[in-house]
């Protein structure tokens, strides 16, 4: 795997694809600046080297079109300020005064480009858009993991213009290592907790995961579509029936392999989808007609915790609960805590996917935890055993 470590930039202009689809405001301010964070090491050392760094993203969804709401102009200062050089900016991302500002920028120097997205070419593919950003750099490093699931032009493409000039960047690197130990190098016991609300988002990434852990904790709406399939009554708890035979398959398929499924005994159940609701802690296979699980109860707690505390890999990909609500939000925090005792006794631990990350942040546990992923859509596929078009891209 090339990394940017393998490369001096000393006198060389590096094209870096970031990922700096970054939440604003509505004065256009950034919000959440994990993302320009993340990709500060790999700008640094670039510039370290001696070199200067060309950084492309796109922002939202344009669509091909110019819309002022979604240039990165606005994150301009704030990019600045966070890796501590002042960037330039130039209004587009192909074409002449783009060559231009290219070319002029001196080693030490970072130039910004205008949302791809702004061009039709980048989501398409284009391989002529590819081309023309190609010619602004001497060497291509991609360093974004959260649209490396994408065939984009400047994810792809643009790598088949740097035969031999092409590398990851430290996130990127990061990312494929940290998924690397869980699928593949991570110390065993393995496990995997799966969340959210439907087994049918998950089925890839279960299927792709049983040959590779020793334990599965299945938690959130997931759970009573399980709990259903094997005869339990789960009251108005969102459950898939045509997912029940699914649910069986799956409890034969890790018996065959000998993973050991843990799936919720008790709950937290309410008489309505409010935090205001009235609250019952149930056996998870008695849940009453007019009542819904919400939450893991205290029983599948202390289960949970045993088989965490045990485990020296551990993979979460979604809440137990609706931790947007306080009063069905114990679950998850209790299963962060957990994960952090687990990290500090030496297990290695990733959260990855939407939801779960949401749910880190939210309640502190960023640094608690070994790794957290910075690409929702991308690390689903990664754990679905896809290879990305991105990291395909620079490996070739």
């Amino acid at each position: 795997m090339k990394t940017i470590d393998d490369i001096n930039f000393k006198n060389k202009k590096a094209l870096i694809r970031v990922d700096f689809n970054v939440p604003l405001d509505d004065e256009f301010k950034v919000t959440d600046t994990n993302r320009i964070e993340a990709a500060k090491p790999t700008i640094i050392k670039v510039l370290e080297d001696g070199g200067s760094a060309i950084l492309m993203s796109h922002l939202g969804r344009p669509k091909g079109q110019r819309n002022p709401d979604f240039s990165l102009r606005h994150i301009v200062d704030k990019v600045s300020e966070i890796i501590g050089v002042q960037v330039k900016f130039v209004d587009d991302c192909v074409g002449e005064s783009v060559e231009k500002a290219a070319t002029e920028l001196k080693s030490g120097e970072v130039l910004m480009l205008e949302n791809l997205r702004f061009h039709a070419g980048e989501e398409k593919g284009d391989k002529d858009f590819a081309e023309q950003l190609s010619r602004l750099g001497d060497i291509y490093v991609n360093d974004a993991f959260g649209t490396a699931h994408r065939a984009h032009a400047s994810t792809t493409i643009v790598a088949q213009f740097f035969p031999e000039h092409k590398c990851f960047g430290y996130l990127l690197a990061k990312e494929i290592e940290a998924i690397e130990k869980v699928m593949r190098t991570g110390e065993k016991p393995v496990l995997a907790i799966l969340g959210g609300a439907k087994v049918s988002s998950k089925i890839t990434i279960i299927e792709n995961i049983l040959d590779k852990v020793n334990h599965l904790i299945i938690g959130g709406g997931m759970t009573y579509t399980f709990v259903k399939a094997q005869g339990g009554q789960v009251g108005d708890s969102i459950c898939e029936d045509d997912k029940m035979d699914l649910a069986l398959d799956i409890l034969k398929q890790a018996k065959e392999k000998g993973v050991e499924v843990h799936i919720p005994v008790d709950v937290v159940a309410a008489n309505d989808f409010s935090n205001d609701a009235e609250i019952k802690v149930l056996p998870v296979d008695e849940i009453p007609d007019g009542w819904q699980g919400l939450d893991a109860g205290p029983e599948t707690l202390k289960q949970f915790k045993e088989v965490i505390l045990k485990s020296k890999t551990i993979l979460w990909n979604g809440p137990i609960g609706v931790f947007e609500m306080e009063n069905f939000a114990k679950g998850t925090i209790a299963l962060g805590n957990y994960i952090d005792e687990a990290t500090k006794n030496g297990a290695f631990s990733l959260v990855g996917g939407g939801d779960s990350v949401a749910a880190v942040k939210q309640f502190g546990f960023e640094n608690k935890v070994s790794y957290v992923s910075t690409g929702g859509g991308a690390m689903l596929e990664s754990l679905e055993g896809k290879t990305l078009p991105g990291i395909a891209a620079i490996i070739e």
